[in-house]
């Protein structure tokens, strides 16, 4: 089987408006520091995914 990166993306959190996500995968828009981790916690809990900073304001959520 082929996997790649894109494969293991669940989701997408980011204050940056001009993040561009990956094939098939959300993109959640958050307005503060606060709410991006809470909502990229939120989204790891209910998919037992990962969190990873990428810093400038991106997380994605990722499942190993």
């Amino acid at each position: 089987m082929d996997y790649g990166i894109k494969d293991s993306i669940i989701a997408i959190v980011t204050t940056n408006k001009a993040t561009v996500g990956a094939p098939n995968s959300p993109v959640f828009f958050v307005e503060n520091d606060e709410e991006r981790e809470r909502t990229a916690l939120l989204i790891a809990k209910s998919t037992r995914g990962m969190v990873h900073d990428l810093q400038g304001g991106t997380y994605i959520i990722v499942r190993h």
